[in-house]
């Protein structure tokens, strides 16, 4: 077999992707992200209701996995491999917050808010519960494994234990990119529960995918089998709790899984009117960070009906991402998470955004901290890009209601230089009792 050079120049490329689309320090711990510019100031504390973790000594994080079991005694792999497992399994994980036995957990949480830290702040995984497997997932070709609906009833428990201590009733998922192991996802989504205030549930999706330099396509592919089962894992959620609505934020790669749960949720609603859709899919804000996939099919996506399930779908691009400009040079295609070639969109497509309220494109290439690094993971490394975000998920405010600015010249949101004082305006003036000493 012969093989071009453009093969072999697409395989290298695919090698420096690979060094720039994970999220977090390493496979078993993380730093903490920069506080959110939302809590810059001091006014605004997000543990203020008597949060669920003052009743715990470590959080534990809610997790769902289609990965394999570890073997024991696997030396690699303490919980789960980077192989697919098929079902999903579904448990909680305890937490290590970086804070030592002299540090008390209310002094650690203020750390947490300061937006110079003299420190780093790690995050690791101590310890993992699993329930046991969704039995809805279970497929008749998983020889070995019996359907039993206990770990699914545990999992929705632990849900409603936590909505139950809770201002918001909502669930929240996170869903990884790629070249991660199991671990962590499940850090990523315990900091963003932590910035949240321990509000709602939180729950870390884990899709298979390996942490090694050419594991590239072969996790999309991973992603295409996982779109499933957590589109398995939403529709249980929405049918066995009581949560309002189901949030959930992908990055990079996980966006595959993210966009086509869309499409496949889209397509089911055809066949239902807006009660039984309402008891069946409850999806709130749907948020892609660092999007990789093609714009075309995430746009066949959208005209198929993807837009009439969930309350919005925002999708942030940028024109620094040098991650997504590999993956551009790869596959010969525009990424939705790009900015590049806007300044061709035509006087349709301008009027389309404007018309389409429940999709939301906004510009975060002149966000404080978009371009660190390879300027992929801003969703963590900026804090007016985690903001925004936490204040579509927490408080459900539009993108004008955040600070936000329609484009003059593009139909895109974006960061205007005085963002902070603009987005602390805009939330003073929606939830007045953020502010008590000003009112």
């Amino acid at each position: 077999m012969r093989i071009s050079i453009s093969n072999i120049l697409s395989l290298l490329v695919t090698t420096i992707l690979v060094a720039g689309c994970a999220t977090g320090g390493g496979p078993y711990e993380i730093t903490l992200m920069p506080a959110p510019e939302v809590y810059d100031d001091g006014n605004i504390d997000p543990f203020v209701d008597g949060d669920l973790m003052s009743e715990e000594e470590q959080p534990r994080i809610l997790y769902a996995t289609d990965r394999a079991r570890a073997e024991p005694g696997d030396k690699r792999y303490p919980y789960y491999t980077n192989e697919r497992g098929y079902v999903v399994r579904l448990g909680t994980a305890t937490i290590e917050f970086g804070y030592s036995e002299e540090i008390t957990w209310d002094e650690a949480r203020r750390i947490s808010l300061l937006k110079n830290r003299t420190a780093d702040y790690p995050l690791k995984v101590a310890e993992v519960e699993e329930f046991g497997a969704l039995a809805k997932s279970i497929r008749p070709f998983d020889e070995g494994i019996e359907a039993d609906e206990e770990p699914g009833r545990r999992f929705i428990a632990e849900i409603e234990r936590r909505l139950e201590s809770s201002r918001s009733k909502d669930v929240y998922i996170y869903v990884h990119g790629y070249k991660v192991d199991f671990e962590n996802p499940v850090l990523v989504a315990s900091e963003l529960w932590h910035f949240l205030g321990y509000n709602g549930a939180f729950v870390a999706y884990s899709w298979p995918t390996t942490a090694k330099r050419l594991a590239y396509l072969s996790d999309i592919e991973n992603a295409r089998a996982s779109a499933r089962a957590l589109r398995q894992l939403v529709v249980y959620i929405s049918e066995e709790s009581r949560a309002e609505r189901i949030h959930i934020l992908g990055y990079s790669a996980g966006t595959r899984l993210v966009s086509r749960l869309l499409a496949d949720i889209g397509m089911l609603a055809y066949g239902l009117d807006d009660e039984e859709l309402e008891r069946r899919v409850r999806l709130g804000h749907v948020i892609l960070t660092g999007s990789d996939v093609d714009r075309a099919i995430i746009g066949g996506y959208i005209l198929d009906g993807a837009l009439r399930v969930p309350d919005s779908v925002t999708i942030y691009a940028s024109d620094a991402d040098k991650a997504l400009g590999v993956s551009r040079f790869v596959f010969t295609r525009n990424r939705a998470g790009q900015l590049s070639d806007t300044d061709e969109v035509g006087p349709r497509t301008a009027e389309f955004f404007r018309q389409t309220d429940k999709l939301r494109l906004i510009d975060v290439s002149d966000a404080e901290g978009s371009k660190t690094g390879n300027g992929h993971a801003y969703f963590r490394s900026s804090p007016w890009v985690s903001s925004d975000i936490l204040m579509t998920l927490l408080y459900d405010l539009a993108p004008a209601e955040r600070g936000l600015v329609w484009g003059d010249t593009l139909p895109v949101w974006t960061f205007p230089s005085d963002y902070n004082q603009r987005m602390l305006d805009a939330l003073a003036t929606a939830n007045p009792h953020l502010f008590p000493e000003a009112e």
